[in-house]
């Protein structure tokens, strides 16, 4: 047989229906995100007060963010790609519509009420950001030139200072990383990375004075001396050290924990669930967790270096790069070593949007795992 009959052989109509009936399922990541959604059902279920309902309602939240990551598996990264600046749009004029018809909870206003459900417009962004500003480089001269790198950086920042206005430090954190990484990794040069360095070191005053409300102020005055105020802005980071430093090695034991279930942990079952991880089965389930965590981000760079196109290798890296922040900033502030800014650790945390977002992402990454090789 001629090679070219082979070729065509490769590329004929059946060759493809039979690529298209194949289910787009990345095998190993499946398997890492599943472990994930298991050790969160048995944290939560501790961390809730032994609730059943928050359990049930949790792995109803995972049930169908593991549909959606499947379904939208199936769809070819062009797809994502075509439709990016789309999303990108729909998700900034939510994000307006949040400024004059937002509903509020504790103080932020964040939801658009569509009486059935709310939808929360930043969660979105996590995902249209990184999509559109890869999408953006990957049909440029690559490095980008400064005026490309400007205007991925004005398309990450709008959606950043609307999300910070609500106010909501944590998202406009990560919706940033998520930015940021997808122009790094387009080949952002030694000098802009110095340049930005600086920048955000110059812009620190400003931060501070001008843009920072008081109360986050107060989070970082607390960061640095929470025995200041150990009944008020200091209780949380105090509470959560205890915690983790009262785990040891292999911990007290699930469900056993004094911290969580004697109600001293605050927002034990959301932002600070990785204390009652430590405090109930100490540094052993906490390295665990981490383990995993990374073999996570690892299959995402696997991905990504074996990516097919320049847009598929800039939104898994960014994908797997704004994943490890997610951890980073969590376990963080629970620590004591960051402010206290609100986000949740991926998988473990208590809440639905956020975990269907997370999702989303993972079945883009499969989309772009499973993508056909080019001959």
């Amino acid at each position: 047989m001629h090679r070219y009959d082979f070729v065509r052989q490769l590329n004929s109509p059946g060759g493809d229906r039979k690529r298209s009936r194949a289910m787009h399922v990345d095998t190993p990541l499946l398997l890492l995100l599943l472990a994930l959604c298991g050790i969160g059902l048995t944290v939560l279920y501790s961390a809730s007060g032994e609730s059943i309902f928050y359990v049930k309602r949790q792995a109803t939240f995972m049930l169908f963010g593991l549909i959606v990551m499947i379904a939208f598996a199936q769809l070819k990264p062009r797809f994502w790609e075509r439709w990016s600046l789309f999303i990108y749009t729909a998700g900034l004029l939510s994000l307006v519509l949040v400024l004059f018809f937002g509903v509020g909870a504790k103080g932020a206003q964040r939801w658009l009420d569509f009486g059935v459900t709310r939808f929360q417009p930043s969660e979105l962004m996590k995902l249209a950001v990184p999509l559109m500003v890869s999408a953006y480089l990957s049909n440029r001269y690559l490095p980008p030139s400064f005026k490309h790198i400007l205007a991925a950086t004005l398309a990450t920042m709008l959606p950043v200072f609307l999300v910070a206005h609500q106010p909501d430090l944590g998202t406009s954190v990560i919706i940033f990383s998520s930015g940021f990484f997808a122009i790094f990794l387009a080949g952002l040069g030694k000098r802009y990375l110095i340049s930005t360095g600086l920048l955000v070191i110059a812009a620190i005053p400003i931060l501070w004075f001008y843009v920072l409300l008081d109360y986050q102020k107060q989070r970082v005055l607390t960061l640095l001396s929470p025995e200041q105020d150990k009944l008020g802005a200091g209780w949380n980071i105090i509470q959560s050290t205890t915690a983790i430093g009262s785990g040891g090695w292999n911990g007290k034991g699930w469900t056993e924990g004094s911290q969580s279930q004697l109600n001293f942990l605050p927002e034990s079952h959301t932002d600070f669930i990785i204390a009652v991880l430590a405090e109930e089965f100490g540094l052993m389930g906490v390295m665990t967790l981490m383990l995993v965590y990374l073999l996570v981000i690892a299959r995402c760079m696997f991905i990504a270096i074996n990516a097919q196109t320049m847009f598929s290798r800039l939104v898994a890296g960014t994908i797997g790069l704004t994943f490890f922040v997610y951890i980073f900033v969590n376990m963080g502030m629970v620590s004591g070593i960051l402010p206290v800014v609100g986000a949740p650790l991926p998988f473990i945390s208590y809440g639905g949007s956020a975990i269907v977002t997370l999702f989303i992402g993972f079945g883009i990454l499969m989309a772009i795992s499973t993508e056909p090789k080019r001959i």
